[in-house]
């Protein structure tokens, strides 16, 4: 099971990899200055970026499940199990 970290900052979404504790913890820092730059890494290789947070800004963390087992993927050419009766 994989783990990507979805980041919101101001309507604008940036993907990172676990851990994430640690950016957290500047983001508030930053926050709590009364405004700062973080520097939000990227999901696979590169500089990063630069994001100047402050107090009042929309911050949304979401965790995005991308693995999975086996079991939870169907084989090309199964049919589908869930019944939408109703609809």
């Amino acid at each position: 099971m994989a783990i990507v970290n979805r980041l919101t900052v101001d309507g604008r979404d940036y993907f990172l990899p676990e851990p994430v504790t640690e950016l957290k913890g500047k983001i508030l820092e930053a926050i709590k200055a009364g405004g700062g730059y973080v520097n939000i890494p990227p999901l696979r290789s590169g500089p990063g970026i630069d994001i100047l947070f402050s107090p009042g800004m929309p911050v949304v963390w979401t965790q995005i499940d991308v693995g999975g087992d086996g079991d939870a993927v169907a084989a090309v050419g199964e049919p589908a199990t869930d019944d939408f009766d109703g609809l």
